[in-house]
């Protein structure tokens, strides 16, 4: 390489390197009181800095650099109080140093990435992506500022435009890792298998800031499993020595720490031993209910929908979602809904479901695991043809059995064949994990 002919990456360290500027020529002509004020801040006495901004803002209206410290104090006194008004007086402020005149690149860069944050922080993600347009159109060549657009639109579920977003950043930089993690999961989501493996794992390979995230191993090594390569395990072996995933088996990714983790479990292991009898006790109630269901129209069944399916039809009938009962669906089994009410640990479980499972001939659900720890899954068995059914979790495969229970961990990887001749009906009941608190059971999140 001659002198002078820098590369991409080294261009990329340097501007890492270099000092912001963000005073302006009359920023500069009032720095030491900028300056005073941002000790303040910087010392934790946030009240104090903001009104010594404010007055820097009354006194001079257009100093970029004064408006700037007081949407970082806004933003900080947010922080301190958990407010989302003065996070949202913030936002505003960052916002007012973008409309200044001769506000220097760096501190409109500095402005509007945090405001976008701060957006997202807030959910408010339609928002911080048109932000970030904002600064993609300001600063075209900045790379990170693409990605994080790219993120924005992934986050608002439009994963179109955000594969044309990783598609120009690979363009002026193909090696950039932090868009060839996210290209190849955008791949992998559109089901473009064999595609999406490269980027995936030359992304990983890459260790770029922002590629160390459990779901691209995780969607790595799913890849590899459905295209048939044993490779998989080596980067589910790789997450979990990063600490992303439980075990090379447990490789859920919402997890409460130290929970009693092992595949398969009794009744009297889970303490739900009064669930367990009364859905064996009236399993056969529980079976003629989904079955007039079925009958009455295939229309009641929805297909699975989360690209678990190698082939075969497979379609369920769902009673509860994350702790919430569907009235309609139990009006069209009464009875079964009625066993159940008696049972929070299930139908409050908000990181659970309840549900009636057909699964017909020439079906195989690929390897995967569920996406939280928090959740024991029970299996009631209503129609199961003689051969052909069964489940392997972990490296240990059963088979059902009409009107008994299995259960299972599902956030352990698990596996379903359907090689029968006929159709195979379960009822599917989760219940929260048994170690839970009663607190955590009413605080954690749904999913």
């Amino acid at each position: 390489m001659e002198a002078g002919d820098e590369s991409f990456t080294q261009k990329k360290e340097k501007a890492k390197k270099k000092k912001p500027k963000l005073l302006n020529k009359f920023d500069k002509t009032i720095k030491a009181e900028l300056d005073a004020a941002e000790k303040r801040r910087k010392r934790g006495k946030v009240e104090e800095a903001l009104k010594a901004f404010e007055t820097l803002v009354a006194d001079y209206p257009q100093s970029p650099r004064a408006r700037y410290g007081k949407a970082q104090c806004e933003d900080d006194l947010a922080e301190k109080l958990r407010s989302n008004d003065v996070l949202l007086r913030a936002i505003g402020s960052y916002e007012e140093v973008s409309t200044l005149p001769n506000v220097p690149a760096d501190l409109m860069k500095l402005a509007l990435k945090r405001r976008a944050n701060r957006q997202q922080f807030l959910g408010r993600t339609r928002g911080s992506v048109v932000t970030l347009q904002q600064l993609v159109q300001l600063y075209p060549d900045d790379i990170s500022l693409k990605n994080d657009l790219g993120v924005g639109y992934l986050l608002l579920g439009d994963n179109k435009k955000a594969q044309e977003v990783y598609e120009q950043v690979l363009l002026q930089d193909p090696s950039n890792g932090f868009a060839k993690v996210h290209y190849g999961f955008i791949l992998k989501a559109d089901n473009k298998i064999a595609e999406s493996i490269p980027f995936l794992r030359e992304g990983l390979l890459s260790g770029e800031p922002g590629t160390d995230d459990g779901r691209f191993y995780f969607h790595l090594g799913d890849a590899l499993q459905r295209a048939g390569d044993k490779e998989a395990y080596t980067w589910y072996e790789a997450g979990y020595k990063k600490g992303h995933f439980a075990s090379v088996w447990q490789r859920s990714l919402y997890n409460v720490n130290g929970l009693k983790a092992q595949p398969w479990w009794t009744a009297k292991e889970t303490g739900y031993t009064d669930l367990v009898r009364t859905l064996e006790a009236n399993w056969k109630i529980i079976r003629d209910e989904g079955l007039a269901v079925m009958d009455e129209t295939k229309g009641f069944f929805v297909p699975e929908d989360e690209n678990l399916r190698e082939k075969g039809d497979w379609s369920q009938y769902t009673l509860w979602q994350q702790g919430r009962k569907n009235e309609k669906s139990c009006k069209a089994a009464p009875r079964t809904c009625a066993f159940l009410e008696r049972f929070p640990e299930s139908t409050g479980c908000r990181r659970g479901q309840i549900k009636y499972s057909i699964m017909h001939p020439g079906t195989h659900v690929w390897p995967h695991t569920g996406p939280t720890n928090c959740r024991l899954r029970m299996h009631l068995g209503l129609v199961i043809p003689k051969t052909g059914c069964r489940i392997r979790c972990a490296n240990d495969t059963r088979s059902w059995e009409e009107g008994r229970v299995l259960i299972f961990d599902d956030s352990f990887e698990h596996e379903v064949w359907q090689d029968a001749d006929s159709y195979r009906m379960i009822f599917i009941v989760d219940a929260w994990h048994p170690e839970l608190t009663q607190h955590q059971r009413k605080t954690l999140p749904a999913i």
